[in-house]
């Protein structure tokens, strides 16, 4: 756990020694409230919850994980630096989760900051906070997923568009499996079972859920093991190709 700490904290700091960060949070928090009060319509809709601004997550993380994870690997690699971090007196998993666990965090922060939005429901009506609790909870899981596809993508090239495109395209798969569109369309031909396992696959299926106040632990059993299961492919790659 020190030497996670300690990759940890050097990652964390590193986002805040540059415009990026900083350039990250405006863009997330302002985009997050225009899609809750204009296109969302919060105060259209005349009712005291937060599903506007949840519902339109899934669509943000689409793009703006896979900037923030692109940087991961790719720039150590490009840059050189992976060899120096390597020879540190750390594990390949312990440098693969700590870097992950300051992207999740630097995450966190940014969604920590859209609070005003929590306020302003609660200034305009009586919430339900345990579902507005329940629906960041889930936002928090479902942007840790981005960040493990986008980590271990970036961990398989040197160049960082090339790293946000791939990620961002993974991602969006993961996304539509439970868009009704898509599931409609298999299940003109396809039996119910490969339906479901679709939809089973998808971001939305697991985090409308969440972001409705119900927290089934199957719910948080898929993100949590589609993180552990790209962080684990990530450091293979990591291993593989740090003689590159």
């Amino acid at each position: 756990m020190a030497n996670i700490w300690v990759i940890f904290k050097r990652e964390l700091a590193g986002y805040f020694t540059t415009p990026i960060a900083y350039i990250f949070i405006m863009i997330f928090v302002f985009l997050s409230g225009i899609f809750t009060f204009y296109i969302g319509s919060l105060f259209e809709r005349g009712q005291a919850d937060l599903l506007p601004f949840f519902r339109f997550h899934p669509w943000l993380y689409l793009f703006l994980i896979p900037a923030l994870a692109m940087r991961l690997w790719a720039e150590e690699r490009k840059g050189g630096t992976i060899e120096l971090l390597l020879t540190m007196p750390i594990t390949m998993p312990q440098a693969v989760l700590g870097k992950y666990l300051a992207a999740w965090a630097f995450t966190g922060i940014a969604l920590s900051l859209t609070f005003p939005v929590w306020i302003t429901v609660n200034y305009l009506g009586e919430p339900d906070n345990g579902i507005i609790v329940a629906g960041y909870i889930g936002s928090m899981l479902m942007a840790g997923a981005f960040l493990a596809i986008g980590s271990c993508i970036s961990a398989v090239t040197r160049n960082q568009v090339i790293a946000f495109v791939v990620s961002a395209v993974i991602c969006l798969l993961f996304v539509l499996s439970g868009f009704p569109l898509v599931l409609d369309f298999f299940s003109i031909w396809a039996p119910e079972f490969i339906v479901s396992a679709i939809s089973g696959f998808s971001f939305l299926t697991h985090f409308d859920a969440i972001s409705k106040g119900v927290i089934d632990l199957r719910d948080i059993i898929y993100f949590v093991s589609l993180i552990a299961f790209w962080l684990f492919v990530n450091a293979i790659l990591i291993e593989y190709k740090k003689a590159d």
